[in-house]
């Protein structure tokens, strides 16, 4: 009796389980509408598929965690999870175009930005220093033999007028071209020998215009020659003290004008054919840190002048009115070659690819698509850089996560080739 109790409640349940399941069927049904069975609905639903549109073919299966790892056939990773088709009509109208889905885009933070033309400037750096601008020298000398007697200016570094006296001078070869003047113009008074030539001796000897004009005057042959300076400065040497015989042609002082100054910076020989007269350029003297110069190159040198550090020497020409930049100052030097020129197309620095080979742009198609261009750059400045050929205005360029494409698109790449060659098996 336990045993066909048992027996009995085993087949109600079965039977009461079978009743139930038929039933919600039956709802089921009844909710959606005739169904067919699962042989015609998949016949169906193929025909569809097929008359819609043709079937899409599969070029190969990407590792779902973005490895560098492909499968001809369908697979899972260690994770379980499937490999992902990738079609060959993925890749748009072109075969180098890219395809990435809104999300993968929106979580690499992918940024584009419109090619615009734009002045493309970009700055050189060089160290450099302050000079004497060489046309503001004077060498102060004699032209005759003879003797110091007085120095009124006995400092190195005092700054003298045009026309001060500088020393007191005796010279036996003037007083005798004085002397001769003298007699000259006696005998002139006389209807005698003229004296245009005793007047031209003593211009010879470099007796200023002044001290002849005195002579012509007073009539008379002064001993010594007060001698005057002839331009204003400062004297950056003296050679000689007081009571020195001097000879001809001996250097006694030499005197710089400060109103104008060099500054000589070192540009180095990879920069240098940038470099042109007239390039814009902004010295910063270390003095002055805050009050940069806004000049431009006066002058390249034709030859290097320090071949260990291999740079150029290039002179930029400052005002010095003031007096306040002195020689042997230190400057910081920016050079910015082409920020005259007409503006350029022009695109992020960010948004260059370089392999060291080639160089590539990707430009954004939009609806996810990115087609690599290769490019040939330009000068580069300010964060960016000239595309000489390659991409044109109004294009849009991919400006950050540019490694993500650019893998995608090498890897679709490669695949392609190997397919066409028929080594992915």
């Amino acid at each position: 009796m336990k045993r066909l109790t048992s027996a009995a409640l085993l087949a109600a349940g079965v039977l009461a389980g079978a009743g139930g399941t038929y039933w919600y069927l039956q709802q089921a049904e009844h909710r959606s509408g005739p169904k067919s069975g699962p042989m015609e609905m998949s016949a169906s639903a193929s025909e569809e598929s097929s008359a819609g549109k043709p079937e899409r073919k599969v070029l190969y299966y990407r590792n779902p965690m973005g490895l560098p790892d492909t499968s001809p056939v369908p697979k899972k990773d260690s994770m379980g999870m499937d490999y992902i088709p990738v079609y060959a009509d993925e890749g748009g109208d072109s075969g180098d175009t890219v395809s990435i889905s809104p999300g993968k885009i929106q979580r690499s933070g992918v940024r584009t930005e419109t090619v615009v033309k734009r002045p493309v400037s970009r700055g050189i750096r060089a160290v450099g220093g302050v000079e004497h601008d060489e046309a503001l020298l004077t060498a102060i000398t004699v032209r005759s033999d003879g003797y110091i007697e007085d120095l009124f200016v006995d400092k190195t570094g005092q700054a003298v007028e045009k026309g001060q006296p500088l020393f007191r001078f005796y010279s036996p070869q003037i007083q005798l071209a004085q002397a001769d003047l003298l007699v000259a113009m006696r005998a002139q008074g006389r209807g005698g020998r003229d004296m245009a030539g005793a007047i031209q001796k003593l211009r010879n000897l470099g007796v200023p215009e002044s001290r002849i004009r005195a002579v012509r005057e007073n009539k008379n042959n002064p001993r010594t020659l007060d001698w005057p300076s002839p331009t204003t400065g400062d004297v950056t040497s003296k050679s000689v003290v007081n009571g020195q015989f001097v000879e001809a042609g001996d250097e006694l002082f030499r005197i710089a004008d400060h109103t104008r100054m060099w500054v000589i910076a070192e540009v180095a020989e990879a920069d240098i054919g940038d470099i042109a007269v007239g390039t814009p350029a902004t010295v910063t003297l270390r003095a002055f840190p805050n009050q940069p110069y806004e000049t431009q190159v006066g002058f390249i040198y034709p030859e290097m002048r320090n071949l260990e550090t291999r740079t150029v020497p290039v002179r930029i020409v400052l005002d010095n009115e003031d007096g306040r930049i002195k020689p042997g100052m230190y400057a910081d030097v920016v050079l910015r070659p082409g920020a005259k020129d007409a503006p350029v197309t022009a695109v992020p620095e960010s948004s260059v690819i370089d392999s060291g080979t080639r160089q590539v742009v990707l430009v954004a198609k939009g609806e996810g698509k990115f087609e690599p261009r290769k490019v040939k750059l330009g000068r580069t400045g300010g964060g960016y850089v000239e595309i000489l050929d390659g991409v044109k205005e109004g294009d849009e360029v991919v400006t950050s996560a540019t490694f993500l494409i650019d893998s995608e698109s090498n890897l679709k790449a490669a695949l392609q080739d190997l397919e066409g060659e028929g080594t992915v098996q």
